[in-house]
């Protein structure tokens, strides 16, 4: 039975909750000897911001390199502590650190889920985001702060060695995928005339190279417009940090709750443990009710298991919680349902227990 070191940061708010709904799954696969986990937690976010002035000690990526894998809640605790700590001092310093270039969220309208949308046609692709540099890189500066004449610059910044890697690797993920083959590049090189220029050069180079490949480019504005009107069309689309973040919270509330969606971070060339969190936020006007959907973060132990290497067992989460979503047995209040956040992970482990045990 292989075993797995995965360091835990729960986060704020509903992020404790939902986070805890996916460890218990890996129980599940615990005990039922398919795979074994030690787990060590990490208490950072806003709390530790009010207990020690820091979201996360400042040797955080030293601690977390050993382990195989993070597992991460929400984090943010707005109307006590700026989300500007929890990014610039914990999860940005995590993705550049590790260099978790690439932002992996899949986007599924799951069968028995409403949707906002007159769509009969599946929706099932993949958002690959830019996750350390672009609009993100946190390059810039202020000036008489506090006075008239202040001034506040942040410069997005694209490189051919960053554009080059994500875009390569949005190619790779299409030619693996279910047929489609197919690339869209997300842009505004019409306003942005130096770093999306670049960023159109690369992609228009990589499409060369993957021939086999269909692509297609649209500016930002456009395509946020095709996620709802045409979501079904896409099957890998591959954009900046700041678009790809917009773009992928868009695509999943069009596919019925962002309580649906998974995330990783990774490195593809897998020198650095991964991340995996659900994209939603910490939800402080739920926490502590047993309101939140903990879909999104049983998926993102899904994925978790699916990098590791336990791709069986990430398949077997998957089609339990297909399975739960469609005959909505048990759903919580954001799908229209009235269950507890526990009851639909016992139902999902109901159905999990029998698949691992058959």
């Amino acid at each position: 039975m292989n075993q797995y070191r995965i360091a835990v940061i729960p986060g704020d708010n509903i992020g404790p909750e939902v986070t805890n709904e996916g460890l218990r799954v890996l129980r599940e696969l615990e005990s039922a000897r398919v795979c074994g986990f030690e787990v060590e937690t990490f208490p950072w976010g806003a709390r530790h911001v009010l207990k020690t002035g820091r979201a996360a000690p400042e040797n955080l990526v030293e601690l977390l390199a050993p382990f195989d894998a993070i597992y991460m809640g929400a984090h943010g605790d707005p109307a006590n502590v700026p989300d500007r700590f929890s990014s610039q001092q914990m999860m940005h310093p995590i993705r550049k650190g590790l260099d978790l270039y690439a932002n992996v969220r899949p986007v599924k309208w799951w069968a028995g889920t409403q949707i906002p949308l007159k769509q009969t046609d599946p929706i099932d692709f993949v958002m690959v985001r830019e996750n350390t540099e672009g609009e993100y890189s946190n390059t810039g500066g202020s000036v008489h702060a506090g006075t008239p004449d202040e001034v506040a610059m942040m410069t997005t910044v694209v490189t051919r060695r960053g554009a080059e890697r994500i875009i390569n690797y949005a190619f790779e993920v299409a030619r693996k995928r279910n047929g489609k083959k197919y690339v869209h590049c997300v842009t505004k090189s019409n306003a942005l005339a130096l770093v999306m220029v670049l960023w159109d050069n690369v992609f228009e180079e990589a499409a060369a190279r993957y021939p086999d490949v269909r692509t297609t480019k649209a500016h930002v504005d456009a395509t946020s417009m095709y996620m709802i009107t045409r979501p079904s069309s896409f099957d890998v689309v591959v954009a900046t940090n700041l678009m790809g973040d917009i773009l992928s919270d868009e695509a999943s509330a069009a596919t019925g709750s962002i309580g649906l969606a998974p995330s990783a971070c990774v490195n593809p060339e897998r020198r650095k443990p991964a991340m995996f969190e659900p994209i939603h936020g910490s939800a402080p006007d739920i926490a502590g009710k047993q309101l939140a959907n903990p879909t999104a973060a049983i998926l993102a132990a899904a994925m978790m298991l699916d990098w590791l290497g336990e791709t069986e067992s990430a398949k077997a989460i998957e089609r339990s919680v297909g399975r739960v979503l469609e005959e909505r047995r048990c759903v919580t209040p954001d799908l229209g349902g009235t269950a507890k956040t526990s009851e639909v992970t016992d139902a999902i482990l109901a159905d999990l227990g029998l698949a691992l045990r058959a």
